[in-house]
């Protein structure tokens, strides 16, 4: 990647509750479905937002240790009904969309949202907040060393 760019809590913060609020307009949802890990934190939060209770996960992993892309590998699924109709799936990034694919080809009629996007990806969700370029890589606040 050619350049990082930190997120601080406070940046991260209010992107969340902004796509909360996008997604607010004139829809009820069923549910969130976080995607682990990265989606974990703006589901808590958008769920907040959005006053959802009813929250489930997925676990697929599409980077090794050394933060390299591999094929996705679902480690965790979710019991979601109906294809997915009315459930809002949340995601820290959409990247190359690899992780949406497999998502979409699960529940394809949930909505698919993601704090930010890149080129390649931002296609494959519905909604995201913010773009960024694909040679960008983005730090978020959980991911650096407390000091």
């Amino acid at each position: 990647m050619s350049f990082r760019y930190p997120v601080n809590w406070e940046e991260f913060y209010r992107n969340a509750r902004a796509l909360a609020w996008r997604l607010n307009v004139g829809q009820t949802w069923e549910g969130i479905v976080a995607i682990t890990r990265g989606g974990l934190v703006p589901a808590a939060v958008m769920a907040r937002e959005l006053g959802i209770r009813k929250i489930d996960t997925i676990s697929i992993v599409s980077y090794d240790d050394e933060d390299k892309l591999i094929d996705p590998i679902i480690l965790k699924s979710c019991q979601i009904d109906n294809q997915g109709k009315g459930w809002l799936v949340v995601d820290d990034l959409v990247d190359t969309g690899t992780t949406a694919k497999v998502i979409r080809d699960m529940l394809p009629e949930a909505h698919i949202a993601a704090i930010y996007a890149k080129p390649f990806g931002k296609g494959l969700v519905d909604t995201f907040m913010t773009e960024v370029s694909q040679d960008t890589w983005i730090v978020f606040p959980w991911e650096e060393e407390v000091s």
